[in-house]
């Protein structure tokens, strides 16, 4: 009797060590969850987490930043747009803790809408430093150019050369840059024209002059007061394309440019199905542009750029391309073939920035062999337009503002051969209820037997 009380004392003991214990480790548990947060992204491109772009923004926007978004919560689809963004935002707050997403019912609080100059269900207002930007998009791609116009605090005015037939920011022509255009006006550019046959000089308050490939000459007047404003320590992007400067000849001589005739040959691109004489770089010199830049980018009817040694700019490349490639000095419509005593042998550089102190700054030009690369028509290539945006970022001295493009979803659907059809559709329909059967049947005849 006595060691069946003690038996059952001491299981009485463990039993209460165990639930002590247990209780515990469910604490613990709940300390750690609430304290420490860990996320895994399986998705193929890791589209549910931030991009290291977005989260190298981020680190440039000091200060709060509130997200206010007027949803009317008695429309049937706000409740899940609702999540939606506090999904969206969540990973956000990760990265910057004090990001606060707040939301107003435009029925209750009608006059804050109003006064919001909000036009439809779930749209968004960015505040940062007393200045707001209107979002109706909830993508990473959106929101980064929200920040970065933020940043920016007002709009830098990009005047490209007009009256001779350049190609056009606006324009819609398979050689204008319009879409370009559009980019930049979403991350807060201002593109304008100039006409310096009636303009008295390029304006003082340009971020940058632009020379998009003059179809004819410039008048030596012009041309004096585009090298009075290098003078003056204004920055150029300079598209330069095959042939003649167009009367531009003193300003790649102020530069201290080299422009050598030929066009580029790159074997690699034949297996492509790309256009003779285009160049595509897939890896790039050291420069704040390129930085961490990896992909590829395409350019059409590529030419060389070199510059001199010495004098007042210093040049440091920023595209190579055709590595196993040549600079073309052949005749037109001739099959491209390498000529030591004539031809160029690659890697050759199609893109470049001159940079020189100027006052208490630094003067930035940056020079391409060609502008079909942010054409409408090629733009939309591999890294052309992330390529072209972090130029007149650089150009802009916003170097440390960087591009963030939509990464597509590539794993929303899966794609299986008809062979792996089959296969599932036979073992799930077939295989599988026809072991449980025949064990169902198996189990029922042993117990019938004992």
């Amino acid at each position: 009797m006595e060691a069946g009380r003690k038996q059952r004392t001491r299981l009485l003991v463990h039993n209460s060590v165990f639930v002590v214990l247990l209780i515990a480790a469910v604490a613990l548990t709940a300390w750690l969850a609430r304290e420490y947060r860990t996320t895994w992204d399986w998705t193929s491109n890791a589209r549910n987490t931030l991009s290291p772009a977005s989260a190298e923004l981020l680190k440039q926007i000091d200060g709060p930043v509130r997200v206010t978004s007027y949803l009317n919560m008695q429309d049937p689809q706000s409740a899940d747009l609702k999540r939606m963004m506090e999904q969206f935002f969540g990973r956000y707050r990760r990265e910057k803790p004090d990001l606060a997403l707040a939301f107003v019912d435009p029925r209750i609080e009608p006059r804050l809408a109003q006064a919001a100059g909000i036009r439809v269900n779930g749209e968004m207002v960015v505040e940062y430093q007393n200045r707001t930007q209107h979002l109706t998009d909830l993508s990473e791609s959106s929101f980064g150019n929200a920040l970065m116009r933020l940043k920016r605090a007002q709009e830098r005015l990009i005047l490209v050369l007009d009256g001779h037939g350049e190609r056009s920011l606006t324009g819609g022509a398979n050689h204008d840059l319009g879409e370009f255009g559009r980019q930049l006006q979403a991350k807060g550019f201002k593109p304008g024209t100039l006409n310096l046959s009636l303009a008295p000089d390029v304006p003082v308050n340009a971020a940058m002059l632009v020379i998009a490939s003059p179809q004819v000459d410039l008048l030596p007047g012009e041309v004096n007061k585009i090298k009075a404003w290098l003078k003056s320590g204004g920055n150029l992007l300079w598209l330069v394309e095959q042939g003649s400067l167009r009367g531009l000849q003193p300003v790649a001589e102020q530069l201290g440019l080299v422009l050598g005739p030929g066009t580029v040959h790159d074997p690699a691109t034949e297996s492509l199905k790309a256009p003779p004489g285009t160049g595509i770089a897939a890896r790039y010199p050291r420069h704040p542009i390129t930085e961490g830049f990896t992909l590829l980018s395409v350019f059409p009817q590529a030419r060389a750029i070199g510059s001199q040694e010495g004098g007042d700019w210093k040049a440091v490349p920023l595209v190579d391309v055709a590595p196993r490639g040549w600079i073309e000095t052949g005749k037109a419509g001739e099959k491209p073939t390498f000529d030591k005593g004539r031809d160029v042998a690659g890697p050759v550089n199609v893109a470049s920035a001159f940079e020189r102190p100027f006052e208490d700054r630094t003067q930035r030009v940056v020079v391409v062999g060609g502008g079909d690369f942010l054409s409408n028509a090629f733009v939309g290539n591999g890294g052309n337009l992330d390529l072209g945006v972090n130029i007149v970022n650089w150009l802009a001295g916003d170097d440390n503002l960087i591009t963030i493009q939509p990464r597509p979803a590539t794993d929303l659907s899966l794609d299986f051969s008809p062979a792996a059809l089959y296969t599932i559709a036979f073992g799930f329909l077939l295989v599988l209820p026809l072991v449980f059967g025949v064990t169902g049947i198996v189990i029922w005849w042993r117990r019938r037997r004992r």
